[in-house]
């Protein structure tokens, strides 16, 4: 396909990067902090290791998805339908899990089947929170459109139409 989208720009996807971490552990680590036992100070140090690894993989993960989505479709991502937004969502967090689990054992001692548990539930908590988060943001900061071609217009409407528009 020759159509190519825009993708966000580097310094909109380092703002997009830095609200979503900053906003995540200020709703994030008081809770965490609370059902894990973990001192809000440690568990603070934690989330905010875990907030850098998160970021790294974020901006990987998101270009990656982008330019492959764009490849496909010829659509940018803030005109990502909602299905594949949980797909998305999805992806990003179980990436990130495999990422993060060790970090957990190693930070807080816990065993393994302990930091799991709790590495899901930060995984449970983060995808409502990253498929929220960036749904306002692609509405708030929209991706600055080119004339879509013909061709490219035909095969997001063909993509649009085999995916079924239900719930997610």
């Amino acid at each position: 396909m020759s159509a190519h989208p825009k993708l966000r720009s580097f310094p909109d996807r380092l703002r997009q990067i830095a609200l979503f971490e900053i906003g995540g552990l200020l709703l994030i680590t008081p809770p965490f902090a609370w059902i894990s036992g973990v001192p809000l100070t440690e568990s603070l140090g934690l989330l905010a290791l875990l907030a850098l690894i998160a970021a790294i993989w974020n901006g990987c993960y998101n270009t990656c998805f982008d330019w492959i989505e764009g490849r496909l479709t010829g659509r940018s991502a803030d005109r990502r339908p909602f299905r594949l937004r949980c797909l998305h969502a999805l992806g990003f967090e179980s990436g990130l899990l495999l990422l993060t689990l060790p970090v957990i054992v190693w930070w807080t001692t816990m065993g393994w089947v302990e930091a799991l548990i709790a590495d899901i539930g930060l995984a449970i908590t983060y995808t409502v929170y990253a498929l929220l988060f960036n749904m306002g943001y692609d509405r708030v900061f929209p991706i600055p459109q080119a004339a879509p071609t013909a061709a490219a217009g035909r095969v997001a409407e063909r993509i649009d139409a085999a995916v079924p528009a239900e719930r997610c």
